[in-house]
Parts: structure tokens; sequence; C-alpha cells
């Protein structure tokens, strides 16, 4: 029984000890006796630090409850003083909305006026902004902006920069100024240069026609220039120094400028006519070609046979003088023989003179067929354009149009001239073998009537 008891005691320290057993630095107990010592003085220890426990705790819920006492106080004088904010708050909407009736009955129409005003100097602000006077003239859009976006009413030395701003604008308008200022060449590389504005239209340099860009504020040469007609006003406008100088200028402010820029040049047009049109240029040029050349030598067989007709010398450089020749080596026959002769002699004068011609009439019949052919495939692929892309974006389709068009219009191109020289050869070549079949009669008829008289 008393080692039972002991044993239970034991337990008992060491659930109670365990607490205070790691604050005391004691060595381990060997014995029950020194068990028992430590075991007293950690439940001394504990009950030392509950009554300090319980003794802050009693001096901090004082401090607590002094602490609750001052908000609720504060939460009572904040609740009053929002009372008087919300009653002075609604006491001053009362005020706005009388003072705001008071101020539209006071304004009158000037209230509209002042909107007028407004939406005036917006308008003018991005005109300015857009406008070429701005180049040599900066710093004008600053205020206008301000006096657009402002909700107060304009003082008058803002209505009176508004109207100085527009009398300006239109005071320019009528002026040729020339300047200095930062010009940016293709490659987007700046330098000064000397420029000239011609009122708000236009602005040149010695490289040509300048764009505006409002949002960088800078001027460039445009990437492509109109016309050389146009380009020659430009530079007799950058050389002259007074008086009346011949220009073209665009009263569209850029727009017509844009559109010239934007038209395709003649290499271009034939680009857009795909391999048909490559086809058509080059059998016209062919063609053309071979008319020019049978053109000129129809011309000296047509010079030679008329020296042939001035002399009694046969030659054989042209195709009358070889008929005279066969006439000449065949005197002695009969005549209806030498007929013969003569009939072979100019059947074969008369294919050498329209030798080559079916080709130009060729060309001509063919190449309005071409520009068809053209036109089809162009209509083909913009078909398949419209069945891939839909209508929605008419430049998706502008390459197969383009291609239909322009085809049709070579072909017509080609083929107009080459009937004209057709017709040309061919009335050349007419005349010379109808001066041959003349010539060659007259011969026969002569012979007939020698031998009739001798008969």
């Amino acid at each position: 029984m008393k080692h039972l008891g002991y044993t239970s005691f034991f337990a008992s320290a060491v659930l109670v000890g365990t607490v205070a057993f790691g604050s005391l630095a004691q060595a381990e107990p060997t014995n029950l006796d020194e068990l028992l010592k430590v075991v007293k003085a950690g439940n001394a220890e504990q009950n030392r630090l509950l009554k300090q426990r319980e003794t802050a705790f009693r001096r901090n819920r004082a401090e607590q409850s002094r602490l609750l006492a001052a908000a609720k106080k504060e939460q009572k004088a904040a609740e009053k003083k929002g009372t008087e904010l919300e009653k002075r708050f609604r006491d001053n909407e009362l005020k706005l909305a009388e003072l705001e009736k008071t101020l539209k009955v006071r304004l009158g129409t000037m209230g509209e006026l002042f909107g007028v005003v407004r939406q005036v100097a917006a308008d003018t602000a991005e005109q300015v902004r857009s406008s070429l006077v701005t180049v040599d003239k900066p710093g004008r859009v600053e205020k206008l902006l301000q006096l657009g976006a402002s909700t107060e009413l304009p003082s008058i030395d803002e209505l009176r920069h508004l109207w100085v701003s527009i009398q300006e604008e239109m005071t320019e308008a009528g002026k040729v100024r020339r300047f200095v200022t930062n010009v940016s060449d293709a490659k987007g590389n700046p330098s000064q240069q000397e420029v000239v504005r011609v009122g708000a239209f236009n602005l040149v340099s010695n490289a040509g026609f300048l764009e505006y860009e409002p949002k960088t504020q800078t001027a460039s040469v445009l990437g492509r220039q109109p016309p050389a007609q146009y380009i020659a006003t430009s530079r007799s406008m950058m050389s002259a120094q007074s008086g009346m100088v011949r220009f073209a200028v665009d009263p569209s402010r850029g727009a017509i400028l844009g559109l010239l820029v934007e038209a395709p040049t003649l290499e271009e047009r034939l680009q857009l006519g795909g391999a048909v049109g490559y086809i058509i240029l080059g059998l016209g040029f062919f063609a053309l070609l071979v008319g020019i050349v049978r053109f000129v030598m129809l011309l000296l067989e047509d010079i030679k046979m008329r020296s042939q007709q001035r002399t009694r010398e046969v030659r054989t450089d042209n195709p009358l003088g070889r008929v005279l020749r066969v006439y000449e080596d065949n005197r002695d026959l009969p005549t209806e023989d030498l007929e013969r002769k003569l009939d072979e002699v100019i059947v074969r004068e008369s294919g050498r003179v329209d030798r080559f011609i079916w080709i130009v009439k060729v060309v001509a019949g063919a190449a309005p067929l071409l520009g068809l052919l053209g036109t089809v495939t162009g209509m083909i692929r913009t078909f398949q354009t419209i069945t891939l892309f839909g209508t929605g974006d008419p430049r998706l389709m502008a390459g197969g149009i383009s291609e239909a068009l322009v085809t049709t219009m070579l072909g017509l191109v080609v083929a107009i001239p080459l009937v004209l020289v057709h017709a040309v050869l061919t009335n050349s070549s007419k005349r010379i073998i109808d001066t041959i079949e003349e010539q060659a009669a007259g011969v026969v008829a002569r012979r007939a009537e020698s031998e009739g008289a001798r008969g």
C-alpha cells in the first residue's frame, strides 16, 4: 500500500509539476524527496504566476472600461457631428438648386451661346491642328483645346483668342510664305530645309510636295510624288522670289493630291493585266514591228517602181522591172505565151508584196479575243475571291476586276492601231500590184497591136 501510494503521488506530481519543471533550472531529482521538493517549488511558482496574471487582468479590465467609455463618447460626438453635416448637406443641396435656378434665369440665352463657343473652339482646334499654317506657327492649339473642354464660363481673353485664331487661319490661307523647318525624307531622316507654304493648301520643297502629319506635327516628303507636270509647278514655286507663278493648288487640302499619288502608273496598269496582258502586248509589239518594216519596204518598192516608169532602162531591183525583164527576155514568144509568162511573174511578185501582211491582220483580230479571255479569267478570279471572303471588302476583288478591265483595254489598244496599219499596208500593196498588172497589160496590148499590124 505504501508503495502504491508513492506511485500515485509520483504520477500526480509529474502531471502537476510538468509546467513548472521546465522553468526551474535544477538538476533532475534522484529520489522521491527531491522530486517532492521540485513539485512543491513548481506549484508555488505556478500560483505566483496565476496571481500575477489575475492582477494584470484586473488592471487591464479597468483600462479597457476606460477606453470603452472614451470610445462611446467619441461615437456620440461623431454621430452628433454626422447629423449636423447631413443637415448641412441637405441645406446646401437646396441652396445649390436655388442658385442653379437663379443662374439659369440670369444667363438666359447666354448659356446656349457659351455652348456654341465651346463647340466652335473644339472644331477650330481640330482644324488648326491639321492645318499647314501650324507648321510655321505652332502652339495655337492648346488654348483652343482648353476652351473646348472647359465647363466654366469663358473669359473675355479666351473669347478674344478664339476670334483671333479663326481670323489668323483665314488670313494665312491667302498667303504664300517661305520658311525653314524640319522635313523628313522618304527614309524618315529629318533635316532643316527651306519650304514654301501656299496658303493652307500645299507645302512644297526642293524635293517636291510635302505632307503634314498632325499627330506628330512634322512635315515629310511624299513617298510617291504626283505626275511630272505637277512637280514642275512646285519647282517653279521654289525658284520664284516674287511675281506670279503657275502652281497646282489642291483646294481640298490634300485629298486630290492623295488621289493623284495613289493613281497607278502605266507600268502598274500593265502589271494589273497579268499574263494575258503581257501576251497581248508582246503580240501587238511584234505585229506592229512587222507592219512598220513592211510599210518601209513597200514605200521603197513604190519609189523604185516610179523611178522605173520614168526610164527605159530595165532594172531588176523592183517588181515592175522584174516583170519588164521577163518581157524583154521573151520578145520572140507568141502573145499568148508571153501573157502566161507575165501572169506567172505577176503572181510571184504579188506574193512578195503581200508577204507577212497577214501577221498584222491576224494579231489585229486575235487581240480583242485575248482581251476577252483576260476578262473571263479576271471575273473567275473575282468570283473565287467572293466565294472565299465575301463582298465585305471591295479591295479583295480589285485584282480580278482590274485584270478583266485592263486586258480588255489592252486588246482594244493593240487591235485598233493594227487595223489601221493593216489598212495602210493593204492599200500600199494593192497600189503596187495594180501598177504591175497595168504595166503588164499595156505591154501585152502593145504586143498584140504590133502583131495585128504585121498580119
